[in-house]
């Protein structure tokens, strides 16, 4: 796969390896009949050709994982928009609800690596509508907390299976990619978006009525799960049913499918340096997450829908730029479209902190999410080209530090407000998503 300075051919996206280090030869992620074999490409593996189709299957398992993606953004957004109540509910203080937010992204880190020696052990479909049930049972624990020790407990149990989801439908579109031949994440996190402007609209309506979280998230669980579960039987299953008998007979010999995930990987030094750009834009994103509708109640004085308004508008951004990201990054390069996004997130942390009105305060956190929106799809693209011969191995190295953001967010935006002012508190937002700009060069292949 050829790749320069302005990023990689069209359709070369975060999957690069096919199969992300499962064990797949070259070639073997793409059906036959997937496609036609594009000449000049360098690692093996057949891309679409211009004008081909992907196989019924490849296109039954995308829309299989889209759905999948929806739900757990959907979950997310419902969740996001009822912090507002959880705070007012139990009588938190800003450090505190800091504090218990950090046992959320806590129980996601501590669960992740489970999620991969789930899958090879019962097959990469039972695993991902076990954990999107878990995921969804664990949205209704928080409202049902009597106090704060036990909402860290069930945020904590929530965070485990947000995690969990997280890397299993990730590794299911990593493997719709392979057979597609061409890149499909950024829509796959679009829909991820679009499902947290779901969530976030319904949570909108749910604490405009001043409807109680506990009859909000208790009946829509259960719908989220039994959605994920039903579409996760649609999508692949385990990459050796598609290999011919001469591959399948090569991987029962030992190669990385049969062989259980390891727990811990160190990531390279050139890994780091692309998983520290996923890191500030991760910070931005969890802290406009959790802290949005605070910052509109409690710095503008916006009452309890308006407040909630402000997710919304930030997951909206961020979808309509996600659905479109591929055809950017086709056009300006990756390096260009991080850069120019970095800048349009930091003005609109900047506007965040000089905001005394709510509009103003929706309009900043808008620019935060078009800014960042394709940051962390394309460092998974670069870390797949970065390390060609273990993709999986790298994508994960660049998830943990990505991710990692995501346990220091929260806690770190609720104990600067605390010592200081909210407004301080998306200062250092603002400084992070700077760092976009002047470290966007770590995508250049």
């Amino acid at each position: 796969m050829r790749t320069d300075a302005h990023g990689p051919e069209p359709g070369a996206g975060a999957g690069t390896g096919a199969g992300a280090g499962i064990g797949a030869p070259p070639g073997a992620g793409a059906e036959p009949g997937c496609g036609a074999e594009v000449p000049g490409t360098r690692t093996g593996r057949p891309r679409i050709a211009p004008g081909a189709r992907p196989a019924e299957s490849a296109r039954a398992g995308r829309v299989a994982v889209s759905v999948v993606f929806a739900v757990h953004g959907t979950a997310s957004g419902t969740f996001a928009t009822r912090i507002p109540w959880l705070r007012e509910h139990l009588g938190l203080s800003p450090g505190w609800l800091g504090l218990a937010l950090v046992f959320m992204t806590a129980g996601a880190s501590a669960a992740m690596p489970l999620a991969a020696r789930a899958a090879h052990r019962y097959g990469p479909r039972r695993a991902l509508a076990a954990v999107s049930l878990a995921c969804c049972a664990g949205l209704v624990l928080p409202p049902l907390a009597p106090a704060l020790g036990w909402l860290c407990l069930a945020l904590f149990l929530y965070g485990c299976g947000l995690g969990l989801m997280d890397v299993a439908m990730n590794a299911q579109g990593v493997r719709v990619e392979a057979e597609y031949g061409r890149s499909v994440m950024s829509s796959l996190h679009g829909l991820w978006s679009v499902g947290t402007l779901v969530g976030g609209a319904g949570g909108v309506l749910a604490a405009d009525a001043g409807l109680d979280a506990r009859l909000h998230l208790g009946p829509a669980a259960p719908l989220l799960a039994a959605i994920a579960v039903v579409a996760a039987r649609w999508t692949p299953d385990r990459e050796r049913s598609r290999q011919p008998d001469g591959a399948r007979e090569d991987a029962r010999e030992g190669t990385q499918e049969d062989e259980a995930p390891p727990r811990f990987a160190l990531p390279a030094r050139g890994v780091v340096a692309i998983g520290l750009l996923g890191f500030c834009a991760v910070f931005a994103e969890g802290a406009s997450m959790d802290w949005s509708g605070i910052y509109l109640a409690d710095v503008t004085g916006a009452g309890p829908g308006l407040a909630a308004s402000a997710y919304t508008a930030f997951a909206c951004t961020m979808a309509l730029a996600r659905l479109s990201g591929d055809a950017v990054v086709r056009r300006f390069g990756p390096v260009a479209t991080v850069r120019a996004g970095g800048a349009l997130a930091a003005a609109g942390g900047a506007l965040v902190v000089a905001a005394r009105t709510p509009p103003a305060a929706v309009v900043g956190f808008a620019l935060i999410g078009v800014g960042i929106a394709v940051v962390v799809p394309l460092c998974f693209a670069a870390a797949g080209r970065t390390a060609a011969a273990a993709p999986g191995q790298a994508i994960a190295g660049v998830a943990t530090l990505a991710y990692a953001s995501g346990l220091a967010a929260p806690a770190a935006v609720g104990w600067i407000a605390e010592s200081t002012t909210l407004s301080a508190s998306f200062g250092v937002v603002t400084f992070l998503l700077l760092g976009l700009v002047a470290g966007a060069r770590v995508l250049r292949a």
